[in-house]
C-alpha cells in the first residue's frame, strides 16, 4: 500500500510500490519497476522501467532514472540527478548495437543535485557524489567525488556512515 500518491502520476500496472512510500506530482513509473518501502519519490521524477529501488530511498524532484538502474537501500539522490544507460548513444544508428549499461547505486550512497551518472558505473556504499558531478567511472565505498569528470576529493567521515 502506498501512503500518498500525488496528482497526475502515471504508474505502470505491474509496478510494485512498497508500504509508506510517498510519490509526488507528475511522476512516471514505467513497467517492471520495484520501489521499496518508506521511499520518497519527488515530483517530476521519471523512472523508465526495469528499475529496482530499495527501502528508504529518497529521489528528490526531477530525477531521471533510466531503464535498468539498481538503487540499494537508504540512498539519497538530490534534485535533477540523471542516470544514463547507453554508452555509445545508438539512437538511429543501425551499425551500433545497444547494450544496456545502467548505473548501480549501492547502499547509503548520497548523490548531489544535478549529478550525472554515466553508463555502467557503480557508486559504492556510503559514497558521496558532489552536486553537478559527472561520474564517468566507479566510485569506491566511502569515497567523495566532485567535478567534471568526477575525481576523488576525500573520504566520507566515520560519523556519516550508516
Amino acid at each position: 500500500m502506498v501512503l500518498a500518491v500525488g496528482q497526475n502520476c502515471v504508474i505502470a500496472d505491474d509496478a510494485r510500490i512498497g508500504a509508506e512510500t510517498r510519490i509526488g506530482n507528475f511522476v512516471l513509473i514505467r513497467d517492471h519497476t520495484v520501489v521499496g518501502r518508506g521511499c520518497m519519490i519527488g515530483s517530476y521524477v521519471d523512472i523508465e522501467g526495469d528499475v529496482t529501488i530499495g527501502n528508504f530511498v529518497s529521489l528528490q524532484s526531477g530525477c531521471y532514472i533510466t531503464r535498468g538502474v539498481v538503487i540499494e537501500d537508504e540512498v539519497f539522490c538530490g534534485p535533477r540527478v540523471v542516470t544514463v544507460n547507453d554508452k555509445l548513444i545508438t539512437h538511429r544508428r543501425p551499425a551500433l548495437t545497444f547494450v544496456r549499461q545502467a548505473p548501480r547505486i549501492k547502499r547509503a550512497a548520497r548523490i548531489g543535485g544535478g549529478a550525472v551518472l554515466c553508463p555502467g558505473i557503480t557508486i559504492g556504499e556510503n559514497a558521496l557524489v558532489a552536486a553537478g558531478a559527472v561520474v564517468t567511472r566507479d566510485v569506491p565505498d566511502g569515497i567523495i567525488v566532485a567535478g567534471n569528470p568526477a575525481r576523488t576529493i576525500g573520504k566520507v567521515k566515520g560519523d556519516e556512515i550508516i
